[in-house]
């Protein structure tokens, strides 16, 4: 867990996991000095492992893109209660909520994540997916479970069926 620092701004370290708002969940592999454009900088180098991506963040900046530490396990458990509500699907064109679902995704916020699974999710009894659908969905399904595996200590995969459990119960 990240320590603030007198300022107030989270202080990471490397091998902290990290949640960059347009990526999710990274790991901190090392902070480094470079000079870019004449001016010495201090960045985080940032590792998203399963989109092969590194990441360099300016030290000074990383609060304002929004990264932050991992969700405590208090949120994770409300973002897990969220994914058992009904469904809240507003009755606007499709390219508004799409696009709504998308600022919720690239939030960073957990529970925001999984209030686009919830209203995204499909049961087998239930009409398919749009393509549009189905991109959103596996994008906010993939951080949900990620950050879950992270803050608890768990694979992917055990993350993901815990989720599904969730989601099918609700469907039932």
């Amino acid at each position: 867990m990240a320590k603030s620092r007198a300022d107030g701004r989270p202080e990471f370290r490397p091998n902290d996991f990290v949640v960059y708002p347009a990526h999710g969940v990274g790991r901190i592999l090392r902070i480094e000095e470079q000079e870019i454009a004449g001016v010495r900088m201090e960045l985080f180098v940032i590792s998203f492992e399963k989109e092969k991506m590194t990441l360099r963040v300016p030290t000074a900046k990383a609060a304002a893109v929004g990264m932050r530490s991992l969700s405590s396990p208090d949120i994770v458990s409300r973002a897990l209660a969220t994914l058992n509500g009904r469904a809240r699907v507003k009755r606007t064109m499709w390219s508004r909520r799409a696009q709504e679902y998308e600022q919720k995704i690239n939030s960073g916020d957990l529970i925001s994540i999984a209030e686009v699974v919830r209203d995204l999710h499909r049961g087998d009894d239930q009409r398919e997916q749009s393509y549009s659908e189905r991109q959103l969905y596996e994008a906010a399904l993939e951080r949900l479970t990620r950050e879950i595996a992270a803050v608890q200590g768990m694979d992917e995969a055990n993350a993901q069926k815990t989720v599904d459990a969730l989601l099918e119960r609700r469907a039932a």
